[in-house]
């Protein structure tokens, strides 16, 4: 693979890698983005809440929130974290604020955050997962993604930034699997 680098911003990218691992880890194309786009938002909501950006929801909320969990909603892991999933009648869905997440949205955001470079970065990193598992894949997804996310500056002048993700540093991962 020639090196190439987007310039955007890690979201998106966790975004994409994480709805690569979901299916890789046997979730539909629609469920994996959506699974994609949770994980995202949880991370984002963690850090916003580590900067002081965001304060966490009261214990109240929270404890309202679950109580309106349903039979149909479940947890998945993905990546270290729990996402909220409920069935619906086009499958399961990760929720966003009690919501089904929907797919073609995840989709357009992609597109829209990688333009012409989202096929070859999906490729890329469809590629890396192949070289796993599923089972080693789930373990290591979340350490790849910080070896091939992009660097961005610590604290809140990084909220937001984009910083090069390098598809050379992704086909490396790949390749130094495939030789061991």
């Amino acid at each position: 693979m020639a090196s190439r680098t987007v310039e955007i911003n890690r979201a998106p990218v966790l975004t994409l890698w994480a709805s690569v691992v979901a299916e890789r880890l046997g979730f539909d194309a629609d469920e994996a983005l959506t699974l994609g786009k949770a994980l995202a938002g949880l991370n984002a909501q963690a850090k916003g809440v580590r900067l002081g950006i965001f304060k966490p929801a009261p214990a109240a909320l929270r404890a309202e929130r679950a109580s309106r969990a349903g039979e149909t909603k479940i947890h998945v892991a993905l990546m270290g974290r729990a996402i909220t999933v409920a069935t619906t009648p086009t499958g399961w869905r990760a929720l966003a604020k009690d919501k089904p997440i929907d797919p073609a949205s995840v989709a357009r955001y992609l597109e829209s955050k990688f333009g012409d470079a989202l096929g070859e970065c999906r490729a890329a990193m469809t590629a890396l997962a192949r070289t796993f598992t599923p089972a080693d894949l789930a373990d290591r997804a979340y350490d790849l993604y910080v070896a091939f996310r992009p660097a961005i500056p610590e604290g809140e002048s990084g909220w937001g930034a984009k910083g090069a993700l390098d598809l050379a540093v992704i086909a490396r991962l790949a390749r130094s699997r495939g030789d061991g």
